[in-house]
C-alpha cells in the first residue's frame, strides 16, 4: 500500500479559539491553553486504516528533551492520562481525520513545534505540521493559575483595558490604561521577553523547562519589565527630566512601549515610573494567561534598610533634608497582583500574589519584587518567598519625622506615624469603580490582631520580641550596625494643626489655603510657625521651593486661629512638574519646646469631558465630542488631542485643538470606527507645551454589526 502522508492541516481556529478563550489573539499561529483539548483536522493522501497509529511530537525551546518536559511523543492509540500529552482520533471522513490533542495542566507554556508520522513508517522523518502557542489556563481547575469566577476571568485575563488609580490619599484620580494584550505582535513580544532574560541566555534548556511554574515565570517578568540588570523593556526615571525619551505621563498604554522595545532590538524604552511598569507587566501576564490586576497603595513606604520605619529628616521649616533621608514615602505606588497557587509555600498562601516591576530594591541581586503572597503579608509571615519584608513595609511601616538641628543633633517631631498604607485600591470587576482592598493586606490599624501581626513580623525579621506596636530594631541614624532601640514616641503637643483648602486647587489658578491651629490647653500659648512650600514629584521628592515664611502666632486659651496662605500661579508655574503636585509643610514650635509638623500634599485639578454622540457599532463610524478648557490665565497655542483605544481605532490619533484664550472652552469632534464589540476604553489626552497632559477616558459599549 502507498505510504501515507499529511497534505494539509486545518488548525480549527474559530472552534479552538472559542473553546480556549483565545479568539482575540490575531495569529498567525493557533493559541490554546494548557490542560484542555484542542482539535486539528488532517488531510491525508489516503484514508487511515483502523490499525494505523499516528505518532505526534511536540517540542518547545532549544534542545527540547523528554527529560526536561520540553518534548513529548504520544500516539493516537494510548489511553488518555491526565498528566501527559495525549492524542485521540475523533472522527474520519474519507481522507480527512479529526484529532483531539490534550496537554497536561502543568505543561511548559510557550511556542511549540508539532510534527507527526505513522507508526509503521519508522524510517520516515516526521512531517512538520506547524507551530502553536500554549498558555496558562485560568479556566482549568488542575492548573496552578485556576480562577473559579468567570466574571473575574473576564476582567483579569480577557479585559484589554483598565484603570490605574493615582493622586493623593484624599484625592484619588482614575487614569485609563490600554493593556492591548490581543494587539498585533504583542503575544510574540511577551514570549520574546522570556527569551531575553539572563536565565534564558545563560541556560536556555533549563529556563524553558521551568516555564510550567507561574512563580518562576512571574518572577522573570518582574525583572524583565524594568531595564536594570538585563536590558529589559522600560527604563525608569524619577528626576523630572525626560530628555531623549517620553515622559512617563505621556504613555496611554502598553502597546506602543512593547512595540518600541521589540522594533528597537530590545533597547530599553525611555521612560517609565511605577504605573508604567505595572501597566506593562499586567499586559504581559494577562497575555500569557495569568489573571492579573493593578493595585495602588497610597502613602507607600520605600524602606531602604528593612527597619519597618520610614525616617524623614527635616529642617526647622519642615523641608526634607535629602542628603540625610534615605527612606521615602511616595504619594502613591502602583504594583500588580496575580492569582495562582503557591506550591512552594502551601495552600494557605494561594491566591493573590504581589509582583512589582518598579526597580526599587534588589532581590537576590536583581531589581525585581515578588511574588509575595498577600495572605503572608497580612499575617506577618515576612520570611516566606519572595520579598515579604519590602512589601510588608510598603503598607505597614511607621512614618517617623526627625528635626535635624544645626549642631547635628536630632529629635523626634510629632507627626502621624500611622499614615503609611492607606486606601489600597484596584478597579472593580466589571465596572470603573474603585475597590478598597486594604483589608486584604492588613488588619485594622490599632486592633489587637494588627499589633500581634506586627510583633510577629519583627520577630521573623530580626529574631527579637517587639514590646508593643512601636518597638523598633534600628540602625543608628540609618547607618552602622543593627541594634535594638525601643524608640519613645514624640511627645504629643498641646496644639493641633491642619491645612484647609479654601477653594478647589485648579491648575493655572492661585491656591488659597489656611493653616488652622488650635490650642488644646486653658492657657495662652505662643507658637512660631515656619511655613514652606515646594513643588514635588509623586515620590514626594522636592523639586523647587516656592514659598518660605515665618509667623509668630499667639493662641488664647482653647482658641482656634487660621493663618491664610496664598500661592499665586506665577509662583509655581515654572517649577510645577507633570505630576502637578505641591507639598506644604508647617513646623510649629511651641513655647515649651514642643514641636508639631503639619503637612499637606496637593494635586492640582484639571478638566476634560468626552461624549460619544450616538450608538457605537462594529464597522460603523461614530462621532466623539471632547470639551477642553484652557486651564491657564494666558493664551494656549499648539494644543492637541492624543487618542487611543484597543478595538476602537488603529494605533494613535492626533487632532489639532484651535488656539484658546485664557480660560476659554472648545468643543472638538472626530470620528472613530470600532473594530471589536463589547466594552471598550477610549483615552483622550489634551496635550500642550504649556502644561502637562490633561487625561481623560470614557467606556464605550460597542455592539456587533447587525
Amino acid at each position: 500500500m502507498a505510504g501515507i502522508r499529511v497534505t494539509e492541516v486545518d488548525w480549527q481556529w474559530p472552534r479552538n479559539g472559542a473553546a480556549h478563550h483565545t479568539q482575540e489573539y490575531p495569529g498567525p499561529e493557533l493559541v490554546v491553553r494548557r490542560g484542555q483539548m484542542f482539535t486539528l483536522m488532517l488531510e491525508l493522501n489516503r484514508p487511515l486504516d483502523s490499525k494505523d497509529t499516528l505518532i505526534f511530537t511536540v517540542e518547545t525551546g532549544p534542545q527540547a528533551s523528554e527529560a526536561l518536559d520540553t518534548k513529548a511523543v504520544f500516539t493516537t492509540s494510548e489511553l488518555e492520562v491526565g498528566d501527559a500529552w495525549t492524542a485521540a482520533r475523533a472522527a474520519q471522513e474519507g481522507n480527512t481525520v479529526t484529532i483531539h490533542i490534550t496537554s497536561p495542566p502543568d505543561a511548559v507554556i510557550g511556542r511549540y513545534r508539532l510534527s507527526t508520522r505513522l507508526s509503521s513508517h519508522r524510517r520516515h522523518s516526521d512531517r512538520k505540521l506547524g507551530e502553536f502557542v500554549l498558555l496558562f489556563n485560568p479556566w482549568c481547575p488542575e492548573d496552578d493559575v485556576f480562577l473559579a469566577s468567570e466574571e473575574e476571568r473576564q476582567e483579569y485575563v480577557l479585559n484589554d483595558s483598565g484603570i490605574i488609580f493615582r493622586g493623593v490619599e484624599k484625592r484619588i484620580r482614575a487614569q485609563g490604561w490600554n493593556f492591548g494584550q490581543f494587539e498585533e505582535d504583542i503575544l510574540n513580544i511577551c514570549l520574546s521577553i522570556l527569551d531575553r532574560s539572563p536565565g534564558h541566555q545563560n541556560d536556555p534548556a533549563t529556563d524553558v523547562s521551568r516555564r510550567h511554574d507561574p512563580v518562576y515565570v512571574t518572577r522573570i517578568i518582574s525583572a524583565m519589565v524594568n531595564s536594570n540588570n538585563d536590558r529589559g523593556v522600560v527604563q525608569g526615571q524619577w528626576q523630572g527630566k525626560y530628555g531623549g525619551g517620553t515622559s512617563p505621563l505621556h504613555w496611554r498604554g502598553s502597546v506602543a512601549i512593547l512595540h518600541k522595545w521589540f522594533k528597537g532590538r530590545f533597547k530599553p524604552v525611555k521612560y517609565g515610573q511605577c504605573w508604567v511598569f505595572a501597566g506593562v507587566m499586567c499586559t504581559v501576564l494577562r497575555c500569557l494567561g495569568i489573571a492579573t490586576r493593578i493595585v495602588s497603595n497610597f502613602n507607600s513606604a520605600h524602606d531602604t534598610d528593612r527597619s519597618l520605619s520610614v525616617d524623614k529628616y527635616v529642617d526647622s521649616f519642615g523641608r526634607t533634608l535629602e542628603d540625610l533621608t534615605e527612606d521615602s514615602m511616595w504619594n502613591f505606588h502602583v504594583w500588580n497582583e496575580s492569582w495562582f497557587a503557591r506550591q512552594d509555600l502551601g495552600p494557605s498562601y494561594n491566591g493573590w500574589q504581589v509582583l512589582d516591576a518598579t526597580p526599587q530594591e534588589e532581590s537576590e541581586g536583581v531589581f525585581r519584587c515578588g511574588p509575595a503572597s498577600v495572605t503572608a503579608i497580612r499575617e506577618g509571615d515576612v520570611h516566606l518567598a519572595h520579598d515579604g519584608p519590602f512589601v510588608f513595609a510598603e503598607v505597614n511601616a511607621d512614618y517617623i519625622t526627625w528635626l535635624w538641628n544645626e549642631d547635628d543633633s536630632r529629635e523626634r517631631v510629632y507627626s502621624d506615624t500611622k499614615k503609611i498604607g492607606r486606601c489600597i485600591s484596584t478597579k472593580a470587576v466589571g465596572s470603573d469603580s474603585r475597590v478598597d482592598i486594604t483589608g486584604l493586606y492588613k488588619y485594622p490599624e490599632g486592633s489587637r490582631k494588627e499589633r500581634q501581626v506586627y510583633s510577629k513580623a519583627v520577630r521573623k525579621l530580626f529574631g527579637v520580641e517587639a514590646s508593643g506596636r512601636r518597638a523598633r530594631v534600628r540602625r543608628g541614624g540609618g547607618r552602622g550596625l543593627w541594634r535594638e532601640d525601643l524608640l519613645e514616641p514624640a511627645t504629643k503637643p498641646s496644639i493641633t494643626g491642619k491645612f484647609k483648602v479654601l477653594e478647589p486647587p485648579m491648575l493655572g489658578h492661585d491656591l488659597k489655603l489656611a493653616l488652622s491651629l488650635t490650642n488644646l490647653t486653658s492657657r495662652a500659648q505662643r507658637v512660631r510657625v515656619n511655613l514652606s512650600c515646594a513643588t514635588i514629584l509623586y515620590t514626594r521628592r522636592p523639586v523647587a521651593e516656592i514659598l518660605r515664611e515665618s509667623h509668630p502666632v499667639r493662641l488664647g486659651p482653647e482658641e482656634e486661629k487660621k493663618i491664610p496662605i496664598t500661592i499665586s500661579y506665577s509662583q509655581y508655574k515654572e517649577d510645577l512638574t507633570e505630576d502637578k503636585k505641591i507639598l506644604l509643610a508647617a513646623m510649629c514650635l511651641v513655647t515649651k519646646g514642643e514641636k508639631l509638623l503639619v503637612e499637606k500634599d496637593i494635586t492640582l485639578e484639571d478638566f476634560i469631558t468626552i461624549k460619544v454622540l450616538g450608538p457605537a457599532m462594529v464597522g460603523v463610524a461614530v462621532v466623539v465630542e471632547v470639551l477642553v478648557v484652557n486651564p491657564l490665565l494666558e493664551k494656549v497655542e499648539d494644543g492637541m488631542l492624543m487618542v487611543e483605544g484597543s478595538g476602537l481605532l488603529q494605533g494613535q490619533l492626533t487632532i489639532d485643538v484651535p488656539s484658546l484664550e485664557p480660560q476659554e472652552r472648545a468643543l472638538v469632534q472626530f470620528h472613530i470606527t470600532p473594530s471589536k464589540s463589547g466594552l471598550r476604553q477610549l483615552q483622550v489626552d489634551f496635550v500642550s507645551p504649556q502644561f502637562s497632559d490633561i487625561k481623560g477616558f470614557v467606556i464605550i459599549n460597542v455592539a456587533t454589526a447587525k
